[in-house]
């Protein structure tokens, strides 16, 4: 069987190593892929933004079975065109990818479906926006509603940081279209965890919780990111949080999705706010996160690929999904500067690892160059977090470029 996978990330190159020694993969393709993932799978080049593109580099490869992985390409319906030609894929179409693709669409159906999480506002206008915000309390969390590279949520301590969140969200169109309209939630105090779940809309199996890190910087501060590393299992995430998460919001949201016709298959992802008055959903995802699919997929025992057949031939019931009692922990290199100006084209020492994934790169003369904000994650595993933690700090000591940068703190509790 030939398969490839859309996308160019570490998130990817995590998926490409879960399922590259399957017997029943022939070819791996990636879509376009990236330098690092190069070695392991063909790249082929196509704009993954065109749909018609991407569909007529799978016929001409004839490739059976299609990973589709980024949010954009799943929001805008990639499975959708692909599974009308005939060819099948893992991942949701549109009309469920709609809960990550539009924050007010999530927000609106948790509330239609009772599902817990933070009351909230929408504003299509910035000067009722700041009127608003100049009758409540803070802090406020402010989002974009559309997809804004997991960037577009400002937690505003007052009202000086609101307005500006909303001057930059509404007016100045940072997000573009993604920001012209909003929601202001109130804001959640607890332990976050993320739950990244299969599902083939019958049945819905979490994966292993984890815990990321989206802060730029150690002690959480700085800007928000796409993530600079994560930590499973979640040590908040206990058992009778578990209990409380499958009665309450994982069935609760797959039973929803499916009284509205929209019949979700892939991975779910789940943002969680545990709170003292129970657990509450901060977001939706339609897909794999990053990073915690670079730090989940080396726990899993289960054959991955074969859990994504199951998930569409809608056979999930039956395959056995196991997890192995492990601490695992990833930590993100960056190029230091990111999630703002950085710069590229740095020469990328390294050892081969079986836990390395490679984002940001390209392949010059000389070798692996930084290309992008998030160049590569690395992943331990181990019988305790700690000692997960100490395997990759220390094998960090051998990945070297001019401009890397990483946090210190993840892991550290």
């Amino acid at each position: 069987m030939k398969v490839a996978i859309i996308g160019s990330g570490g998130r990817e190159h995590s998926i490409l190593k879960a399922i590259k020694n399957n017997p029943n993969i022939s070819t791996l393709f990636a879509i376009p892929g990236n330098a690092g993932m190069s070695q392991e799978a063909i790249c082929l080049k196509a704009d993954i933004t065109n749909h018609t593109e991407v569909l007529q580099c799978i016929q001409s490869e004839g490739i059976d079975f299609v990973i589709v992985s980024p949010d954009n390409p799943l929001v805008e319906g990639m499975v959708d065109v692909l599974e009308s030609n005939g060819i099948a894929c893992f991942g949701p179409r549109a009309n469920a990818a709609i809960v990550e693709g539009s924050k007010i669409f999530a927000k609106e159906f948790m509330h239609r479906h009772s599902i817990p999480t933070a009351p909230y506002w929408v504003f299509d206008c910035p000067t009722k926006a700041k009127e608003f915000l100049s009758t409540t309390s803070f802090p406020k969390v402010i989002k974009a509603d559309g997809l804004a590279l997991g960037k577009g949520v400002i937690i505003a301590k007052n009202l000086t940081q609101g307005h500006q969140a909303i001057e930059d969200l509404m007016e100045n169109a940072v997000f573009g279209e993604s920001g012209k309209r909003i929601v202001i939630e109130e804001f959640l105090e607890g332990k976050e965890a993320t739950i990244l779940a299969f599902t083939d809309g019958k049945t819905i199996v979490p994966m292993v919780s984890s815990m990321d890190y989206k802060k730029a910087l150690d002690g959480d501060e700085g800007l928000n990111t796409g993530g600079m590393g994560c930590i499973a299992p979640n040590p908040y995430y206990t058992e009778a949080i578990q209990a409380e998460c499958m009665q309450n919001i994982f069935l609760p949201t797959l039973k929803g999705l499916n009284q509205e016709g929209r019949r979700f298959k892939g991975c779910l992802y789940f943002g969680l706010m545990l709170t003292t008055n129970g657990v509450k959903v901060i977001e939706y995802n339609c897909r794999f996160g990053d990073p915690e699919t670079q730090t989940i997929l080396p726990l899993l025992e289960s054959d991955l690929f074969e859990i994504m057949l199951s998930i569409h031939n809608e056979t999930l019931k039956q395959e056995q999904v196991r997890f192995k009692p492990l601490s695992s922990c990833c930590v993100v290199v960056a190029s230091e500067g990111y999630p703002q100006k950085f710069q590229t084209n740095h020469l990328i020492s390294y050892s081969d690892m079986p836990n390395l994934f490679f984002a940001g790169v390209k392949q010059t003369d000389e070798g692996l160059v930084n290309s992008g904000g998030r160049v590569l994650s690395l992943t331990c595993t181990a019988p305790t977090l700690q000692i997960a933690r100490e395997q990759v700090y220390k094998q960090l000591k051998s990945i070297r470029f001019a401009n890397a940068y990483y946090r210190k703190d993840i892991g550290k509790l």
